[in-house]
């Protein structure tokens, strides 16, 4: 599958980027070679290849998450201004519903 021109385009809107115009043939380029080393990759024959360790099922194993808590030099509410039920509350974004709306859904 090859990127073409509209997908560099459009990939950058989508993230927000200022592409300039000059730059998207070279990145085009970049992309499709990318690609192209990928085919060239999945065609390799890896039968009889041991996984790499630590990844998959056979990751490290862990430990349980046990043991004491680690006493805080200040009490939790020393950190935000308010809490409710152990937990911080914290200012809306401006682009969140009001609270009024959360609290009735």
């Amino acid at each position: 599958m090859a990127v073409t021109r509209e997908d560099v385009v459009h990939i950058a809107a989508l993230a927000r980027l200022a592409l300039p115009e000059e730059r998207v043939p070279e990145l085009v380029a970049q992309l499709n070679g990318i690609l192209a080393h990928m085919d060239v990759l999945r065609k390799v024959d890896t039968t009889g290849v041991t996984g790499t360790a630590g990844i998959g099922d056979a990751s490290t194993p862990l430990r349980p998450d046990t043991g004491p808590q680690i006493p805080l030099a200040r009490p939790r509410e020393a950190f935000a201004p308010q809490m409710r039920d152990g937990f911080f509350l914290v200012p809306r974004l401006a682009t969140h519903e009001t609270a009024d709306e959360e609290e009735t859904a």
